[in-house]
């Protein structure tokens, strides 16, 4: 019988330490948790829609708070703390979807208004042709 030279040299209590903290090693690597990649990119593209749809003018505070918590989630990312960095990632993404939102609102109720006075005015003028029959 031959014995590997490592294991006869530490004995197997020796051996067995070092396979233990070899696992343990490893498993602590395994589990430390990834940046939030995709949350960070999904924060992003709402961002990058809220602003196409013009809400820094319709809805600049919402717009702000988004790019504040995708600034702070990029802080996290390089602070090492993903799980906070994946919460304002989302908070982010919340935050921009509700700046759309209200930027949608609000050009929904200037079309109304357009639409209301547009109507009035069709009225006086269906009034004035009806009087002067």
């Amino acid at each position: 019988m031959t014995q590997q030279p490592l294991r006869r040299a530490m004995g197997p209590t020796g051996f067995l330490t070092i396979i233990m903290v070899a696992v343990l090693t490893l498993a602590g690597c395994a589990s430390a948790p990834l940046p939030p990649t995709d949350s960070l990119n999904d924060a992003r593209d709402a961002i990058a829609s809220a602003e196409q749809a013009e809400a820094r003018q319709y809805a600049g505070a919402e717009l702000e708070e988004a790019n504040r918590h995708l600034v702070a989630a990029t802080k996290a990312v390089e602070a090492e703390r993903m799980i906070e960095a994946d919460r304002l990632a989302k908070q982010a993404r919340v935050a921009a979807e509700l700046a759309i939102a209200r930027t949608e609102a609000a050009k929904a109720a200037i079309i109304n208004r357009q639409m209301g006075r547009s109507a009035e005015a069709l009225d006086e003028e269906m009034q004035r042709q009806g009087d002067q029959q």
